[in-house]
């Protein structure tokens, strides 16, 4: 991931990205996905990571508001970042990511990631923010009241908080982290700079279904998970032969909304 990351920082530079420009994911649960939040910000970028559930008027909204310079989309989304390009005042330059794991769809950029990834040079000298104040991420609000709204997270707090979802969750070192919370959701609580600060393994999960999550705990031995309430209902009402054969203990954690008390009780029979 490093050395991806790293040529993926040395390819935007190329592309005259430095401090303080945005450049915007829609991505799914990928490792590309992973990579843009270290990558983006080696280049002295900032990273917008868009919500794959709205609309075109809205990531539209997003691009111009953010004043994104390049846009990294999965081909599944093509048909609304597609509409969404129509609907924005700037010119974007746009790397298609073609996931093994994806449906596809329409091509809309004039470079694939791994080709962008080819021209980056493994001897990047990329440099640390001069200083910890500088922005590294911008979210957004879903815009339910009105236009969506930014909010930029800084390096410094990034870092905090990334090292506090290790120390509040007395996480061990080297953990197996399995991606069914977005990373579009305030990247992902900061859990992709926490699984490197942790040496840990993250575990890709593009849908969140309730076979898939079982199995990759199986497979891959997942000690830790996030998501709100109603990804952890989802596996309490899960047929209990997709629940067999996980022996180790699996550690989750709930935010997003107040569980409620069924929710708790459901994950505590399941252990």
């Amino acid at each position: 991931t490093y050395e991806r990351s790293r040529r993926l920082a040395s390819a935007l530079a190329q592309h005259g990205i430095g401090t303080g420009d945005t450049v915007a994911a829609m991505l799914a649960n990928t490792p590309e996905m992973i990579e843009a939040h270290f990558g983006v910000p080696m280049a002295g970028g900032v990273l917008n990571t868009l919500n794959t559930r709205l609309d075109a008027d809205a990531l539209a909204f997003m691009l111009d508001h953010g004043e994104a310079r390049v846009l990294l989309a999965d081909t599944e989304f093509a048909p609304v970042v597609k509409a969404a390009l129509a609907r924005t005042a700037r010119r974007i330059r746009v790397v298609d990511v073609a996931d093994m794991e994806g449906p596809g769809g329409e091509l809309l950029g004039d470079v694939d990631y791994e080709a962008l990834l080819a021209r980056g040079d493994l001897a990047f000298a990329w440099q640390p923010p001069a200083d910890e104040w500088q922005a590294i991420s911008l979210n957004y609000t879903s815009g339910t009241t009105g236009n969506p709204k930014g909010v930029v997270y800084h390096h410094r707090g990034a870092y905090l908080n990334a090292l506090s979802n290790i120390i509040d969750w007395g996480m061990p070192r080297h953990s197996v982290y399995l991606w069914t919370l977005p990373m579009f959701h305030c990247n992902g609580w900061c859990f992709v700079w926490t699984m490197a600060a942790n040496a840990g393994v993250n575990v890709c999960l593009r849908k969140v279904e309730a076979k898939a999550i079982f199995d990759a705990m199986r497979v891959h031995k997942v000690t830790h998970y996030c998501g709100a309430p109603i990804v952890h209902l989802t596996l309490i009402n899960a047929p209990a032969e997709m629940k067999a054969g996980i022996d180790q203990q699996v550690h989750c954690l709930v935010a997003g909304a107040a569980p409620p008390a069924a929710v708790i009780e459901g994950m505590e029979r399941m252990g």
